[in-house]
């Protein structure tokens, strides 16, 4: 289900066209659709990576059921020197029915930020 938040980045402003909208996928999460059901013209402002160790599984995000994965985060073997959160900006537009899927690796979890159906 998807989410509003008030809160927003960097103490700046929040104007971009996802109005604070977020969608969780859990550490080793496959294909977990952002909003109810996804559908074209979903926008995905960004992703916040969240790791669990300094050695994190891979994240990626697909344009729908039938699209090709684009890694976002590659993680691997000490490829981490702290915990901290990271946000990859995006700023794209589902082309696909089923709008955005991400998949996580083990040891990272992920929040989507965007506008989902």
């Amino acid at each position: 289900m998807a989410r509003t938040s008030t809160a927003n980045r960097g103490g700046a402003l929040n104007r971009g066209p996802s109005l604070g909208r977020w969608e969780t996928a859990a550490a080793s999460a496959t294909n977990q659709a952002l909003g109810a059901t996804g559908k074209v013209g979903d926008y995905l402002e960004g992703v916040l990576i969240v790791p669990a160790t300094t050695s994190p599984g891979p994240v990626t995000i697909k344009d729908g059921t039938g699209g090709a994965a684009i890694t976002i985060f590659a993680g691997g073997a000490t490829s981490l020197a702290d915990l901290k959160p990271f946000y990859v900006p995006l700023g794209m537009k589902s082309l696909a029915a089923g709008g955005w899927l991400v998949t996580t690796g083990t040891n990272v979890s992920a929040i989507g930020i965007g506008t989902f159906n």
